[in-house]
């Protein structure tokens, strides 16, 4: 789900920095969270898709980006 969270991410041009401040957390949890060291709970997940701009299931792989 990390590496599905970083592509996301990189998708709409925003920084790690700007995720931690739109997740209200630090940039060294989003790169954890990136890199599968820190698991994601169901409200940052929930707040990781607002902030991306798509829904839930998008961010945990069940659905395919269009």
């Amino acid at each position: 789900m990390g590496a599905r969270l970083r592509d996301l991410r990189l998708l709409t041009g925003m920084t790690q920095t700007r995720l931690a401040e739109r997740l209200g957390t630090t940039q060294s949890a989003v790169a954890r969270l990136e890199a599968g060291r820190q698991r994601l709970s169901l409200s940052t997940l929930q707040r990781a898709a607002h902030a991306l701009g798509c829904d839930v299931q998008l961010v945990i792989g069940e659905r395919r980006a269009d």
